[in-house]
Formats: structure tokens, C-alpha cells, sequence
């Protein structure tokens, strides 16, 4: 068995990685950190915001043998004030974000490096459900992210790829912290490792869309019965206690 996990350097990418890694699969580790060595893992740095080192990985992987495992969980955030957060942060959090996994996604269609039988993870967001404000780019980041897995789900099915889209409440993890207001608890969080197992359990079995924990299912409910208020909560919760813009 053979992974390619994005973001696998820190937080929940990191532990996606290792668990897939402890089950003997043999794991491409990307990220623009670098990555701890561990058994199993195959670090790759790059930075998945710069298109070139992008295109050069593909050409990498099209003499490799194909995946069983596609896991697109890297992500970065903008966080604060919309209209002071510069563009190139936008343009950094967009490419990041949902258009490379596209574009890794069709170039790996298009050259069979999923194997039939494979899994393609998408990490999306709660944010799929609310308005965010304070993280406007990065909720249309995700969307974009959500729709793109949905519309191409039924053409992978017939080649024998499940698609999997997650959608995570608040994760512990150092971003997290980062992007959060500075009295919010990370008691609340859900813990990575018990999360990237939740994720691969959920992959496995086929499954199309996975809400993991409470917080994820109470906001799904809640965002589409109750959308304004479930905005307006976000809006007390985290915009108007955020102290800056972090991006």
C-alpha cells in the first residue's frame, strides 16, 4: 500500500501520515516544513503555494507506482479584518488550499496514479456550513474544496476511487492556536491522533462525508437550520475577540 499525505509535518497531517505509516503503508510525507523521519514516511519538502515545485512533483510521481491513499489535508488561514489582509495572503490561502489539490487530483486521474480501490481524502471545514467572519477566504477556500470532491465523486466511482470529504470542527493543533481568539480553550479541540483515525476508519469504509465529533454534527444541524444565527455565533465567538489580523 502506498499514501501521499499533504501538510503531513505538523498537527493532523502529521498523525494521518503516521497511523497510515504504522499499518505498513508506505507514505509520501509533503509539506513545506520538514518532516520528522519515521519508519514508513518518505518526506518531500515543498511548498505546494509555488506551482513549479508542484509541476515538478507530478513529473516525479508519474514514474512512481500508483497511490492507495490521496490525502489532501494541507491548509493555511487568513484570519482578522477581510479588507486589511493583504492579497497575496488571499492568493497564498486559495492556492493552497483548494486549487492545488486540484490540480494534483486531475494530473493523478489523468495519469492512473489512483489505484482502483483507492481513497481520495478531502479535509474541509465546519466553515462549509456557516458564514466565518473573520475567515471569509479561508471558508471560500473550503467550499470551493467541498464542491470540487462532490462533483468529481461520480467519475471516480466508476474507476473504483472512493472520494471522502471531512468536516472538522475546531482541531488542536498549532494553526488552530494561532488563528484562534486568545481566551479560546483548546479543551474543546479535538485531539489530532484521535481524529486522523477517525478519518482513515471512515475512508475505508466507503463512507462520502465524515462529521467528526459533537461540535462538527451540532454545526452542521445548526448552520442549515438556523444559518444567520449560526453566523452571528461566530461572528461574537471569534471575529469580535480576534486582537489581529494573522495571515
Amino acid at each position: 500500500m502506498r499514501a501521499l499525505v499533504t501538510g503531513a509535518a505538523v498537527g493532523l497531517g502529521r498523525e494521518i501520515a503516521r497511523q497510515l505509516a504504522a499499518r505498513g503503508t508506505l507514505v509520501t510525507a509533503i509539506d513545506r516544513l520538514p518532516v520528522e523521519p519515521a519508519p514508513g514516511l518518505t518526506p518531500r519538502q515543498l511548498d505546494l503555494a509555488d506551482r513549479g515545485a508542484v509541476d515538478r512533483l507530478l513529473q516525479e510521481l508519474a514514474d512512481e507506482p500508483s497511490f492507495d491513499w490521496v490525502v489532501h489535508n494541507a491548509g493555511i488561514s487568513a484570519t482578522g479584518n477581510f479588507e486589511r489582509i493583504p492579497d497575496a495572503a488571499y492568493l497564498r490561502l486559495l492556492t493552497v488550499n483548494c486549487e492545488t489539490p486540484m490540480v494534483i487530483t486531475a494530473a493523478m486521474v489523468r495519469m492512473a496514479k489512483i489505484a482502483p480501490g483507492g481513497r481520495l481524502v478531502f479535509i474541509s471545514s465546519l466553515s462549509h456550513f456557516t458564514g466565518y467572519p473573520g475567515g471569509a477566504a479561508y471558508g471560500a477556500s473550503k467550499d470551493a474544496l467541498t464542491i470540487y470532491a462532490r462533483s468529481i465523486r461520480p467519475a471516480l466511482k466508476r474507476r473504483g476511487i472512493g472520494v471522502t470529504t471531512v468536516f472538522p470542527g475546531p482541531v488542536r493543533t498549532g494553526h488552530a492556536s494561532r488563528h484562534a481568539p486568545p481566551d479560546a480553550s483548546a479543551n474543546r479541540r479535538m485531539d489530532p491522533a484521535k481524529l486522523a483515525a477517525r478519518i482513515i476508519r471512515a475512508a475505508e469504509r466507503g463512507k462520502k462525508t465524515l462529521y467528526p465529533g459533537l461540535i462538527a454534527k451540532s454545526g452542521r444541524l445548526f448552520g442549515g437550520l438556523m444559518p444567520r444565527r449560526m453566523t452571528a455565533f461566530m461572528r461574537r465567538t471569534i471575529f469580535e475577540k480576534l486582537e489581529r489580523d494573522v495571515y
